[in-house]
């Protein structure tokens, strides 16, 4: 239950201007945010990837499309799921339609994920993207930027997914009866526990200056939330997101919810 008051007009007004405080400091802070990442030092690539994508195979530097900046947004695909995660699937629905602004400030956005590119496009298809989506399923670009497990377990994970994983080996039978969102997003993507958590989200930041790339900045987990902009009209909804302790159990690829 959302607890709310009842309050006058008055009442209103002195709340909310002190609230707009707090949020012009937030803004502030956001804005340092960003210069710092815009201070962070660029690693030169040197490792040579090849990427299948809709033209024929890419390298890194080709992906740019003759821009110096590039965004890579790390999409949840495994290379046996049937479908992209749906949580990434609301994620690209937020910046399909921001491609063409990027685009005129010198910017590439893309997609990268493990599933070879077949899948991949008659996915894009299906939800009506436009971006440009990149297989790395014969290279290690996913492994070499932290977004899918290899030998060494899974991929960053954040505190709370870590606990996940700690209660399912103290309480197996979760893993056949769970009512926990990872389990969920498995299922309908068309992989298992195991398979879902071997990848995972993420966003990269790359620039290019003559035939050298260099990697900027990398964000996980809750460092890609700025993406999905439902949730931040959720934020100020009076209900706010109203998720209970299950964020995200209500997401579904934008075709899969009920009309009405």
């Amino acid at each position: 239950m959302i607890s709310r008051k009842i309050g006058t007009r008055q009442e209103w007004a002195a709340a909310s201007a002190e609230l707009l405080k707090r949020e012009k400091e937030h803004t502030r802070a956001g804005d340092e945010l960003a210069r710092q990442r815009r201070e962070l030092p660029w690693v030169p690539v040197e490792k040579e990837y090849t990427f299948q994508t809709e033209r024929g195979p890419s390298t890194l530097g080709e992906l740019f499309e003759e821009r110096s900046q590039m965004v890579v947004y790390h999409f949840m695909f495994g290379p046996d799921w049937e479908a992209g995660c749906p949580a990434c699937s609301g994620t690209a629905d937020g910046f399909n339609a921001v491609l063409t602004h990027l685009q005129a400030r010198d910017v590439t956005m893309i997609c990268v994920s493990r599933a070879p590119l077949e899948k991949l496009l008659a996915y894009r298809q299906r939800m009506g993207w436009s971006f440009n989506w990149a297989s790395s399923h014969d290279n290690d670009f996913n492994f070499d930027y932290g977004v899918s497990a290899g030998d060494s377990g899974v991929p960053f994970l954040e505190a709370g997914e870590l606990k996940f994983l700690k209660i399912l080996d103290e309480q197996p039978s979760l893993r056949e009866n769970p009512p926990l969102v990872p389990i969920q997003n498995a299922r309908t993507s068309g992989t298992d526990l195991d398979g879902y958590l071997s990848e995972g989200h993420g966003i990269s930041t790359f620039a290019r200056e003559g035939e050298a790339v260099y990697h900027c900045y990398s964000s996980y987990a809750r460092g890609t939330e700025f993406m999905m902009g439902y949730y931040g009209i959720l934020d100020r909804a009076p209900k706010g997101r109203d998720e209970g302790d299950q964020p995200m159990s209500w997401v579904r690829r934008h075709d899969e919810y009920e009309s009405g």
